[in-house]
This record gives C-alpha cells, sequence and structure tokens, in this order.
C-alpha cells in the first residue's frame, strides 16, 4: 500500500490495521482508554514543535495527532457508533455555525466582537447540550491538564462576579498562600504543606490570567530556560573536568548567575 496525500489513504490503513486476524495485534488490542494518553502525548508534542518553532517537526506531529482522530474514529465505527466522516461533519457544523459573521449576515467587524459572539455561541450550545447540569463552573472537564483546568474554572467564575480587579490582590494571595505552607513546615506539618501548595499553585494561575498570560506557554518557557542554564553549568564545570555530581551547590549557583547575567547581556 502505498503512502498518499488523501485522507481516505489513512482511513484504509488504519481499517487494515484494525481488521481481525490480519491487522496488527497491537492496534487490535488497543481501545479508547489505552489510546486516550497517546491522544494527549502527542498534543503536547504539537506543542513542542510550535514552541521550538520547528516546522518540518510540525508537519511530522500534526500526521501523529491526525493518527489518534482516525484510530479514535475507526474504534467507534467498529462499534456502530459514528465514523471519522461524522467527525468531520460535526466539526464543519460547528465551525459554520459559531462564524455567522463569516458564513451568514451576522457582522462582527472586530476581533473583541468575533470573541464576544463565538462565547455567546458556545455558551447556547452547552446550554442545549448540558441541559441537565448545574452550577456556573460545569462543564470543564475533569481530564484537562491541572493548570488547563483551573484556568478554565477561574475564567467561569470570573464570568459570574467571583474574581478580583487587580492582579496586586491576587499577588497578596499568593503571599498569604505561601505564609501558611511555611506556618505548616514550622510545624512540621509536611502532608498540610503540601496541601497547600495546591492552593499556591492555582493562586499563581490565578495572577497569569490578570495579566493576560497563559500559566501552560509562560511554565514551558521557564522549563526551556531552566535547561539552557543549567546546560550552560554543564559546559562549564566541563572546561574545569567536573561533572555536577563532583561540584558543590555554591559553585552551581555562581555558575547558574554567571549563565543568567550572560543571557541577560546577550538581551
Amino acid at each position: 500500500m502505498a503512502p498518499s496525500r488523501d485522507i481516505e489513504r489513512l482511513l484504509e490503513i488504519m481499517a487494515a490495521l484494525r481488521t481481525p486476524e490480519t491487522g496488527c495485534p497491537w492496534d487490535l488490542a488497543q481501545n479508547f482508554s489505552s489510546i486516550a494518553p497517546y491522544t494527549i502525548e502527542e498534543a503536547y508534542e504539537v506543542a513542542d514543535a510550535i514552541a521550538r518553532s520547528d516546522l518540518p517537526e510540525l508537519k511530522d506531529e500534526l500526521g501523529d495527532l491526525l493518527l489518534q482522530v482516525v484510530f479514535h474514529a475507526r474504534m467507534a465505527e467498529e462499534r456502530g457508533a459514528f465514523d471519522f466522516g461524522d467527525v468531520v461533519q460535526a466539526i464543519t457544523e460547528k465551525l459554520i455555525r459559531r462564524h455567522p459573521h463569516v458564513f451568514a449576515d451576522e457582522s462582527s467587524p472586530t476581533p473583541h466582537a468575533v470573541e464576544g459572539l463565538r462565547e455567546r455561541i458556545k455558551s447556547e450550545e452547552k446550554l442545549a447540550k448540558k441541559a441537565g447540569e448545574v452550577g456556573a463552573l460545569a462543564g470543564v472537564p475533569v481530564a484537562l491538564p491541572a493548570l488547563l483546568r483551573a484556568l478554565k474554572l477561574q475564567v467561569k467564575a470570573s464570568k459570574v462576579g467571583f474574581d478580583w480587579n487587580d492582579p496586586r490582590a491576587v499577588l497578596r494571595k499568593i503571599r498569604e498562600e505561601a505564609d501558611e505552607i511555611e506556618a505548616e513546615l514550622d510545624r512540621t506539618e509536611t502532608d498540610k504543606a503540601a496541601a497547600e501548595i495546591g492552593d499556591l499553585l492555582f493562586a499563581v494561575v490565578n495572577l497569569a490570567r490578570h495579566l493576560d498570560a497563559d500559566p501552560e506557554i509562560v511554565l514551558r518557557q521557564t522549563n526551556l530556560k531552566f535547561e539552557r542554564r543549567f546546560a550552560a553549568i554543564e559546559r562549564a564545570l566541563t572546561a574545569r573536568g567536573k561533572v555536577p555530581q563532583d561540584a558543590s551547590l555554591a559553585e552551581m549557583d555562581a555558575l547558574w548567575n554567571e549563565a543568567k547575567e550572560a543571557e541577560q547581556l546577550g538581551n
């Protein structure tokens, strides 16, 4: 079977992999639950390629993510629930419905107006889809990554007025949560201190939101910065004939500060 640019070829390959007796034993053994972690992983790898501005890698990762969609659709088709065509139809219907300013007569000339229109339509969809759910925080999936779920919960609470108007108020809350952690450490209550860390993280996400910063993105940037500076430490130690295990914390901390200063001078 030859590769192709046609989505039908990908669907045929997936069907072949899932065909009993002649298909791939690993693919045949999978189900929605076993594949879900791979779907999440592929989405993160797409985000990673974007963060590194690696377009060739992004092409490959988008293919891997598309495969996940095809895989789930194939398993659903085997159950008689829906197929890939139904998935395509559902998303095309949604896009048309959420863009009446493009596909209908409604006018929304500015990005801000479009965002407001989209949120209104999404709210109407959720009301129709989940009429049985109650509460301002309903509809935020539990399986979301914790940072993203915290952000979405806070956005929903903000829409009903449960929010601060000043980022400095959130910063004071962060200091308050940090003080509570310190108090638990003073009492040697490490389990309680660990629980308070959750409150601190939630408050930090809230501050990021008030500063119009995506907490996931800024944390990814900090992770990259940490890796870059630690690599500089390792290079400096190698020049001294050492590895990190041979160096003291004070020595590595000094090298960290040198790497930080070099970055700042470079900027």
